[in-house]
């Protein structure tokens, strides 16, 4: 006993805080009534649902992990739904086109890279892994018609991306009016309790909400999460090109950190880490106090890389910051890189693995984060023998082969 609490009781109680409060955006229909569901003690099924649309994963997709994560810590019944047949379909909630279906050959092949990816978040000994064509691929013809029933044509096209894509006179496929009622069936399927989000999933998650309460008369959750600010201030987005990779090399992880807003910091450290808020709120009184911002950010970086990657990378991704960025001197190490002749710079990146996509070699080139021998160059340029830096931290020997 601790002041006259169990010290058991405690911790229970500050789990359930943080699973209410930290990177928290929203709580429908309310937070009182999710906080009175988990005192009750009862296990709970939570559910966050990903379309492996693409390959990589960035810390913005890792805050709604780590939320399912702190609901698996606190034993509750956790599913990583994947969408393999929702997917089929492609959902447009953060999109202002149609997003292309993928084959079920690019579904399977992209969930590898994404399951090994989350792994650095999740502990998939503790969260289940399923997937929605277990329900879904079941479904006739009469099934789905009825479950369009519980929703309006209204509803869909009153979303405003929705909306602005009919002023722009874009075409609206009439599969993804589907996609919100094929998700609300997948709460509905697994009997969900609470499903997890980000903000722009709000619409399709109330569609689960509806059919858990028209079908089963529940009362379900929607918790959603912030959309996290890339290093240029704007959303974390690939198409951007401001985003923060869970595989970044530490090196590269660490020096994107090091150019986020000041502002950002302390929602990063939040939205990024595992460092508890009482730590958090001490170090936000201290940077509001004047200290330099540069220290804080220099301990945001090394906890973001210690915890995706290694302590020790961390510290060498510290040491290499400051000898390449601050001090402009080049690594004491330099790896070696061979290049075939007439090679261009996007096509050795891309398949040597150290740039996820020529689309990404391009964008370097654009913003000049690709040089050789401190010379500008462009993705589309001939490899030549040279020390090439790719952003500020990483460099290679150019070798012809």
């Amino acid at each position: 006993m601790v002041n006259g609490k169990c010290v058991c009781y405690t911790r229970f109680m500050d789990k359930i805080d943080e699973i209410l409060t930290r990177g928290v955006a929203n709580i429908i229909p309310g937070k009182e009534l999710l906080e009175k569901e988990l005192k009750s003690g009862k296990k709970l099924n939570i559910y966050l649902g990903i379309d492996p649309t693409f390959t990589e994963l960035h810390l913005g997709n890792g805050v709604v992990l780590r939320k399912i994560q702190q609901f698996a810590d606190a034993g509750h019944n956790v599913t990583f739904l994947i969408g393999d047949y929702t997917c089929l379909i492609g959902d447009t909630s953060d999109k202002d086109s149609l997003r292309p279906a993928l084959s079920v050959e690019q579904i399977q092949e992209n969930f590898k890279s994404y399951k090994k990816q989350a792994e650095k978040i999740l502990d998939f000994s503790k969260v289940k892994v399923r997937y929605n064509s277990e329900w879904l691929g079941k479904l006739n013809y009469e099934e789905i018609i009825k479950l369009t029933r519980h929703f309006t044509l209204g509803d869909f096209i009153s979303r405003e991306l929705i909306k602005k894509r009919l002023q722009d006179g874009k075409p609206i496929n009439l599969s993804e009016v589907l996609y919100p009622v094929a998700q609300g069936y997948d709460s509905y399927s697994m009997d969900t309790d609470v499903q997890v989000g980000g903000t722009d999933q709000t619409f399709n998650i109330q569609a689960g909400r509806t059919l858990q309460k028209n079908l089963r008369n529940k009362e379900s959750f929607a918790l959603t999460t912030p959309i996290m600010e890339g290093t240029d201030g704007r959303k974390m987005s690939k198409s951007y090109g401001n985003a923060i990779w869970l595989d970044d090399p530490a090196n590269d992880m660490y020096a994107k950190v090091m150019a986020i807003n000041d502002d950002l910091i302390m929602i990063y450290y939040e939205l990024a880490t595992k460092v508890p808020m009482q730590e958090i709120k001490q170090l936000e009184n201290e940077f509001k106090s004047g200290k330099n911002p540069m220290e804080f950010k220099k301990a945001l970086a090394f906890e973001i890389v210690k915890e995706l990657h290694s302590e020790e990378d961390a510290e060498q991704a510290a040491e290499n910051f400051e000898k390449t960025v601050q001090k402009h001197e080049q690594p004491t190490q330099i790896p070696e890189l061979k290049f075939k002749e007439n090679q261009k710079i996007e096509d050795l990146l891309t398949e040597e693995g150290i740039v996820p996509s020529k689309s990404e070699v391009k964008r370097l080139g654009e913003q000049g984060g690709l040089t050789i021998d401190d010379k500008k160059i462009k993705s589309d340029d001939t490899v030549k023998e040279g020390i090439l830096r790719i952003g500020k931290t990483r460099h290679f020997k150019l070798i012809s082969s």
